[in-house]
């Protein structure tokens, strides 16, 4: 773990803590042949990879009702109760972000300007599963969806060794909303929902997490179909002055590393006191989780920096821009208003990233490896079209002609000026 003053912070530290290469880079050839195999064999190639990467032998690729309707039955009415709880408030935030499907303002006298808001027509939402399950995911990212106005969300998740989906994640799909679901998983999967097959149509957008190899297939897909962000393993940052309980800070680190050996957990704070005494906690109750090995490879590369000012610790952490910020100080709000690079934000002592992971409403599909400089975490707006509108009447166009006319006249195109011209001639 690295235990250092942010002052004697390198750049290899840096990005030692949070690497900006994502590993999806390094399978990007294997991933490329599993494309194209797809592309090629369809179904066909879909059943075969399934049997080589999940072990499983697929003869149905859809998920049927029954399967669905089983699924009810199997999970306990408390865990049902649980995902209807949580789906309803990620509907609640996520209905806040829908705006005007049409918005005009004149801004002159015959001009008016504005947009208007179409949802993509289909779109293709990965779920992780296999052997594990992820219900939580299957509402991130059709519920949003569905929000916007999207026709058709079609489902593809990695079956079990015994070729079914978890009951779970069938469950949780449905109840968010999902048209179509498929026994699919990897980057085979991704390649189906950008080119179709025989089974599986083809989307518009795909969105949601996975390995490294459905990110790389993501990657590989965009010259035919939108996608929403890279992701990688997750990573955090806690903001912390000496008021932080030492113990709520490291189970919130070990929260997030706990997914994966390379996820990255960082505490930077103004107090070496609880600088010190977090590392003990780390220590301490690493060994009491089941995934003890796990989340004790991933302290490896963890860090607590050392601040002499919060202004500092918020420059460290802009620059590390991680996936999920926590602020966990005297004055949260002030931090907040300075903070400008974070995927998720935390705010306050009972607001532990893991309760955007499930239930407080936000969203966890977010961008890893420093894309939040460039990338919102997964919202409606991912789901919307925004189309410009001008509606110019004659009065408008006549302010307009000259402006318009010499400037299509300096950059040599006279077609334009003809276009104008022409509607104010005798």
């Amino acid at each position: 773990m690295l235990y250092k003053r942010i002052s004697e912070l390198t750049q290899d530290d840096i990005e030692r803590i949070i690497p900006r290469e994502m590993d999806f880079f390094k399978v990007m050839g294997d991933v490329s042949g599993i494309i194209e195999d797809v592309k090629r064999e369809g179904d066909d190639a879909l059943r075969r990879l399934t049997k080589k990467f999940d072990g499983a032998d697929i003869l149905e690729l859809e998920v049927e009702d029954i399967e669905i309707e089983n699924a009810y039955e199997t999970v306990p009415t408390e865990t049902i109760e649980a995902l209807e709880n949580a789906a309803l408030n990620i509907a609640a935030y996520h209905g806040s972000q829908v705006g005007e499907g049409l918005s005009l303002t004149e801004v002159e006298p015959g001009l008016i300007l504005g947009y208007k808001m179409t949802p993509i027509a289909s779109v293709g939402a990965y779920v992780p599963g296999g052997d594990l399950t992820y219900p939580s995911t299957a509402l991130m990212t059709v519920i949003p969806a569905k929000i916007a106005g999207v026709v058709e969300v079609t489902v593809c998740t990695p079956p079990g060794k015994n070729g079914t989906v978890n009951p779970l994640t069938l469950v949780a799909a449905d109840m968010a909303g999902a048209d179509r679901i498929f026994k699919v998983g990897g980057a085979q999967a991704i390649a189906a929902m950008a080119f179709g097959t025989e089974t599986i149509p083809p989307v518009d957008k795909i969105v949601g997490p996975g390995s490294v190899y459905v990110t790389a297939a993501k990657m590989l897909v965009r010259s035919t179909v939108e996608i929403d962000f890279p992701t990688g393993p997750s990573e955090i940052v806690i903001l912390a002055d000496g008021t932080g309980e030492p113990d709520w800070v490291a189970a919130d680190m070990i929260a997030q590393i706990e997914h994966d050996p390379k996820a990255t957990a960082i505490l930077i704070t103004t107090s070496t006191e609880l600088a010190g005494k977090v590392k003990k906690e780390l220590g301490a109750q690493a060994k009491t989780l089941p995934r003890k090995d796990l989340i004790e490879k991933s302290l490896e590369h963890a860090a607590i920096l050392i601040a002499d000012s919060m202004d500092e610790g918020i420059l460290t952490s802009d620059r590390l821009a991680p996936e999920h910020l926590q602020i966990m100080v005297t004055d949260p709000l002030d931090v907040l208003q300075k903070v400008q690079h974070a995927g998720s934000i935390s705010v306050g002592r009972y607001a532990p990233a893991a309760a955007g992971d499930y239930a407080s409403g936000t969203n966890h599909v977010l961008p890893t490896g420093g894309y939040v400089r460039m990338v919102s975490g997964l919202n409606v707006n991912h789901f919307i079209i925004r189309s410009s509108v001008q509606i110019i009447n004659e009065q408008g166009l006549r302010s307009l002609r000259e402006t318009i006319t010499r400037l299509a006249g300096a950059e040599g195109y006279l077609g334009h000026v003809v276009s104008v011209e022409k509607r104010f001639r005798e």
